[in-house]
């Protein structure tokens, strides 16, 4: 258990661990999603020299001219660079604030139902930037990997709910998942802040599970929580840091709540500080009904609220 109270979950007793350890387990993560809505997660095998790569190749697309990299230019939802001012997540939450200090390149879900309708909302192919021929294989690689985990997580995750290890993953035979690369710069790049203004605003996700793997800065992440108010969320460089989304809040009847975090601005002691943040937002198949509404008319409807402008 870290100092905030979010615990670090060891991945390899829940694979191999008796009854008796699985339980302490999930008891474990049922606990922690009752309060922050995040864990730490080890244990999960993937490669960090890939997550290294993939910054490496992002930070060279990220450096290149502004008018270079509106030739993939899309708004939030789309697949390809979301620039200066694309979004401002703090509405999702009603807050209102200036528009987020980052920016993006943005991947989806993309193999097709063969649904025409839902595979021109959720299943469009993914645009790859011809000026960083590398980033393909490597992300491509990693998403596989990250699907894999999270649907092992929502395998932890129901029985932490009480329920059969399948209870969620039977809706994520064909699902719909985002995975962001942010580039979140020093000052000077996005100049000096405005009053309340985050390199992401408060918010919740919208899906099921996020898969963050981050790098510690003091323009990080923060976590809310009733008993500490904002807090630096606890850094560990193995582990990912996982929390749930509204989606999932809403399919446990709230017994669990979004973990609601924010991304502080550059900050002034240290205006340079660049970091870079890959996210991974699992959500669930399109047309699952989740507590009376419709998870993906849900979805679209958050991702509409935080385009800004």
């Amino acid at each position: 258990m870290t100092d905030s109270g979010i615990p670090s979950i060891d991945l390899r007793p829940w694979l191999t661990g008796d009854a008796a350890v699985r339980a302490e387990i999930a008891a474990t993560v049922d606990q922690a999603l009752r309060t922050a809505g995040f864990l730490l997660v080890t244990g999960h095998g993937i490669d960090p020299g890939l997550r290294a790569e993939i910054r490496e190749v992002a930070r060279e697309f990220f450096r290149l001219p502004s008018g270079v990299k509106e030739q993939y230019a899309v708004k939030v939802g789309g697949r390809g660079w979301l620039g200066p001012g694309a979004e401002a997540n703090g509405y999702a939450e009603g807050t209102e604030t200036p528009p987020d200090l980052k920016e993006s390149l943005s991947f989806a879900a993309e193999d097709p139902t063969g649904a025409p309708a839902v595979d021109a909302e959720w299943f469009l192919p993914n645009t790859w930037p011809a000026e960083v021929p590398g980033l393909k294989e490597r992300v491509e690689t990693y998403l596989g990997q990250l699907r894999a985990l999270s649907d092992l997580l929502l395998e932890l995750l129901a029985v932490a709910l009480g329920e059969a290890e399948d209870f969620f993953t039977r809706h994520t035979g064909h699902p719909t998942w985002g995975f962001n690369i942010n580039w979140y710069p020093g000052t000077d790049t996005v100049g000096e802040p405005q009053p309340a203004q985050f390199r992401i605003g408060p918010h919740t996700d919208f899906g099921t599970v996020t898969v963050l793997d981050r790098q510690a800065g003091k323009g990080g992440l923060q976590v809310f929580t009733d008993e500490g108010g904002w807090e630096d969320a606890p850094y560990d460089p193995e582990a990912f840091t996982i929390n749930i989304g509204d989606l999932m809040a809403r399919w446990t009847g709230d017994r669990w709540r979004s973990g609601r975090h924010r991304v502080l601005p550059p900050p002034a002691d240290v205006p340079a500080e660049e970091l870079i943040s890959l996210v991974y937002f699992y959500e669930c198949d399109p047309g699952t009904e989740v507590r009376g509404i419709d998870s993906h008319t849900y979805l679209r409807a958050q991702l509409d609220a935080i385009t800004a402008g």
